[in-house]
Formats: structure tokens, C-alpha cells, sequence
């Protein structure tokens, strides 16, 4: 049985990682942002291939984003303020890909987090992920988008 657990957190700051500097130049370029670690290395996780689906009124999913993890197994801009509307999505990681990629075999071909967005206003969502070949742990740092 693989368990999920997504916990929001609501921190001062997104859109900023290790050097401290805000990411895409502008608040409105980051309202999501991921980031990836590979718990077997201890390290980012790169190349991670993801894609961001929103739920239609039918219930089909739409892909709305797409992006690839760098070497700080971090994505930003994936989606612009604009285009990020309140309603449900779902972020799709290749784990498959990237740990035969690492010489190993994954239990799980992907690992799937799906998050109710804006519920309680605009907001900004920083989405992580710690992988390993049998597990996957979620988080989530949600942010007021001017805070």
C-alpha cells in the first residue's frame, strides 16, 4: 500500500530558493513552482520530466504546464498568474523514467499530486517531493501571492 500525504504550509516567503534571489523576475511569474530530492542520493533530483493537469467541469483533465527539473531539481514558471485559475490540479512526475534513468527499478511508474487551488483566495503554491524507488512524500508551501 503506498501512502500519499500532502500537508500545506503557509510560509513568508516563495519563489526563493538557495541564493536567496526571487525566481522569473516578477511575483506574477511564480504563483507554481516545484522542487524534487532524491532521498536515495541525498540530493536534487534532475531531469525529473513533470506535467500539470487541471480538472475540467466534465472531470477530463487538461494539461495546462510542463517542465523538466534542473539541476537543483527545480521548476519555476512553470505557469503564468493568468493562466493559473482556481479549480483543481494535478502534478504528474515521471519517477519511472527517472530512476531507470539512475540504474534502479521503481515501484511506481509515477507520483501524483492533486491540489485544490485558490480555495481560500489567490494564493501562491511551491509543491515538493521527496522520491525514493518504493515511496514518495509530498509537501506544499502556500503563500498569499504578495506576501
Amino acid at each position: 500500500i503506498t501512502h500519499h500525504v500532502v500537508r500545506f504550509l503557509r510560509l513568508p516567503s516563495v519563489c526563493r530558493f538557495q541564493d536567496n534571489k526571487q525566481q522569473g523576475g516578477s511575483d506574477t511569474k511564480c504563483p507554481l513552482a516545484v522542487k524534487v530530492l532524491d532521498a536515495v542520493r541525498g540530493a536534487p533530483a534532475t531531469a525529473v520530466q513533470l506535467k500539470v493537469s487541471r480538472k475540467t467541469e466534465d472531470g477530463s483533465w487538461t494539461e495546462v504546464a510542463a517542465g523538466v527539473t534542473d539541476t537543483a531539481g527545480e521548476v519555476h514558471n512553470l505557469i503564468e498568474e493568468k493562466d493559473f485559475t482556481s479549480g483543481v490540479y494535478k502534478a504528474t512526475f515521471d519517477t519511472q523514467a527517472y530512476w531507470t534513468a539512475a540504474g534502479r527499478t521503481s515501484f511506481h511508474e509515477a507520483a501524483e499530486v492533486t491540489f485544490k487551488a485558490h480555495e481560500q483566495g489567490h494564493q501562491h503554491y511551491t509543491l515538493a517531493l521527496l522520491l525514493s524507488p518504493f515511496s514518495y512524500t509530498t509537501t506544499a508551501v502556500v503563500n498569499g501571492a504578495h506576501e
